[in-house]
């Protein structure tokens, strides 16, 4: 029996009446604790819901809310951190490489768009801090080699970017962000061989991708939305259109296979984290859409498009075509960075 039983079961003296304030306290602790955690994961969830990039309307009237139902998973994952007085570790899937396609970016290495999008997740996990002492730190799971084959892109430029982002993070000063990505899995061997091993660990079958994609909404949704940006962003097409659709939309099912193998190869290097997501994600989905920039595009990314400054100061991520329309290309450190409008005199 121990010291606690044996308190519990010895005659009530003065001794162990006086003691009984303490005790009732002590027990009520973990209820405060419980409470605690879930009011600090609901403030943190908040910061992030400005932000949300979401995959359906909000009917309900409940996307600002973070106790709303479709919120549960999040506040799961962050209060694990909460709870045990640690930093929240956020997992993102992206900053893969630039498009392929001139129309859209200004080059194959990251620019303003990059650029911004790092310093609002460096803010963001700062933000973290004020409501959770701990703080909050990102890493960003730089994926353009698990598909670079599926999207036309050189291994050397996805190199080039994603050295050019680790750049960025230290010249910034971004101490809350660092990246991951195939060359800490696997280290030096070639790259066909690491997505190979990614494809055999992990990867759903086409066939299985096929029946989701007849049955399930959000993944026609992702099918249609990944195969349109195959067809932008292929510019060496020598045959007919109708057989380009065709070529992408088979390249569509790979590119969503990759995808899924790596957030589960993610999951089991980095099983404790907030997984976020640059696609539209619904209430009630393990990961939690985010989105980086202002666009009119639900899809658009820093990677597949170009930095407009507009007359206001608003920043939009927009196709460099467009936004060639609209202003005057800025230069960073010599290298083409964005667009920005001319202000009214």
């Amino acid at each position: 029996m121990t010291a606690t039983d044996t308190t519990m079961t010895a005659p009530k003296t003065a001794a162990t009446q006086t003691a009984a304030p303490e005790t009732a306290q002590e027990t009520a602790a973990p209820e405060n604790a419980v409470t605690d955690t879930v009011s600090t994961s609901a403030r943190i969830l908040a910061l992030l819901l400005p932000h949300r990039r979401a995959a359906e309307p909000d009917a309900a009237g409940g996307a600002a809310d973070p106790t709303h139902p479709g919120y549960a998973e999040q506040l799961r994952q962050i209060g694990q951190f909460v709870r045990a007085g640690e930093p929240v570790v956020f997992t993102l899937p992206g900053f893969p490489c630039k498009s392929p396609n001139p129309a859209k970016v200004l080059g194959h290495l990251p620019d303003e768009g990059e650029r911004l999008s790092l310093a609002f997740l460096d803010r963001l996990c700062a933000r973290v801090g004020e409501v959770h002492a701990p703080g909050a730190r990102m890493l960003i799971c730089s994926d353009g080699h698990v598909f670079g084959d599926l999207i036309r892109v050189p291994d050397a430029h996805i190199d080039a970017y994603a050295d050019e982002l680790r750049a960025m993070i230290s010249d910034a000063g971004l101490t809350r962000l660092s990246t991951f990505d195939l060359r800490e899995v696997y280290g030096d061997l070639p790259y066909d061989t690491k997505r190979a091993l990614v494809d055999e660990a992990y990867a759903p079958s086409a066939e299985r991708l096929r029946a989701e994609v007849r049955t399930d909404a959000d993944t026609l949704r992702l099918y249609r939305g990944i195969t349109r940006f195959l067809v932008e962003d292929t510019t060496d097409f020598a045959g007919t259109r109708s057989a380009l659709q065709r070529e992408c939309r088979t390249r569509a099912y790979g590119v969503i296979a990759r995808s899924r193998a790596w957030g589960d190869l993610i999951a089991d290097h980095h099983p404790r984290s907030v997984r976020l997501s640059i696609h539209p994600q619904r209430y009630g989905s393990a990961k939690f859409g985010i989105r980086l920039l202002d666009s009119d595009d639900i899809w658009a990314t820093p990677w597949h498009t170009t930095v407009l400054c507009g007359a206001d100061g608003r920043r939009r991520l927009m196709r460099r075509a467009d936004a060639e329309r609209l202003g005057r290309l800025v230069l960073h450190d010599g290298r083409p960075s964005h667009f920005e409008a001319a202000r009214p005199e």
